[in-house]
């Protein structure tokens, strides 16, 4: 939890990651003021951690708190599902 109250957003990312953008946009305009990245382009090791964590090679990987969201189109699902908010409210 951040001192706020809130879970904390980590996402697994590269710099010219298109998708990695668009859930940062999402993840935004719900809220959310901090996102840990990681980025897997400057750190290989990163990379092997994201994979072995997530069983996914593709980035965004997203945790918010101790859950897997997934990549974007996991994101944005839990969005339109009106599932996203309550999580990052720490519901």
């Amino acid at each position: 939890m951040s001192e706020n109250g809130t879970p904390r957003v980590l996402m697994y990312s590269t710099a010219v990651c298109p998708y990695c953008i668009q859930a940062e946009r999402l993840l935004k305009s719900r809220g959310v003021e901090n996102i840990e990245k990681v980025r897997i382009d400057l750190d290989p090791q990163q990379r092997n951690e994201m994979m072995e964590k997530t069983g996914r090679r593709t980035v965004p990987q997203i945790y918010i708190g101790d859950t897997h969201v997934g990549g974007f189109d996991d994101l944005s699902a839990l969005d339109h599902s009106g599932k996203l908010l309550p999580m990052l409210q720490g519901s």
